[in-house]
């Protein structure tokens, strides 16, 4: 079974990097409400990771590289900002919340943990609902070639063991 503190260490590790990538990638955004959204994100990314910091007390910044790499590939391959958030509602966030179910089923947790994990999973729940709303208001892209990018997102992760999740340790 795996030990309480290094799957807390890697969950905030995954957060941490989402907090990172979106707060850096939304400078460079050009429709305005996916960056405001995209800020917004990376805001509660941020303060999840924060929570997690705290829990843990002692803890290195270490991103995780396959999630970095589909977040910043999704930035710089459409700068209106459709693309990371649809890679942060459809790719990463959903893969995150298994881990974060997986950590609560695998691992003997203290009530402490549990609070973050479960803080966590809801922050990630309403942020994906609250992207879904700007992305409806912003209309469908039909652009074949952003369909297909989108879908190499997907694809990326699971040639990287990560088809379901991010694991819950490194």
């Amino acid at each position: 079974m795996a030990d309480e503190r290094e799957v807390v260490k890697h969950l905030f590790s995954c957060f941490d990097t989402m907090y990172a990538v979106l707060g850096a990638g939304a400078l460079d955004l050009s429709d305005d409400a996916y960056v405001l959204r995209t800020y917004e994100t990376a805001r509660a990314m941020g303060e999840v990771a924060l929570s997690f910091r705290e829990f843990l007390s002692d803890v290195e910044t270490e991103l995780v590289p396959s999630m970095q790499s589909v977040l910043v590939d999704a930035l710089a391959n459409d700068l209106s900002g459709a693309m990371v958030l649809f890679c942060f509602t459809v790719v990463v966030a959903p893969r995150l919340l298994v881990s974060l179910r997986d950590a609560r089923e695998q691992v003997e947790l203290s009530d402490g943990a549990l609070v973050v994990l479960n803080s966590a999973s809801q922050v990630l729940i309403r942020e994906m609902f609250a992207a879904g709303d700007v992305a409806k208001s912003e209309g469908v892209i039909e652009d074949r070639h952003w369909q297909e990018f989108a879908r190499g997102l997907s694809e990326t992760l699971e040639k990287n063991g990560n088809a379901e999740s991010f694991g819950i340790s490194r």
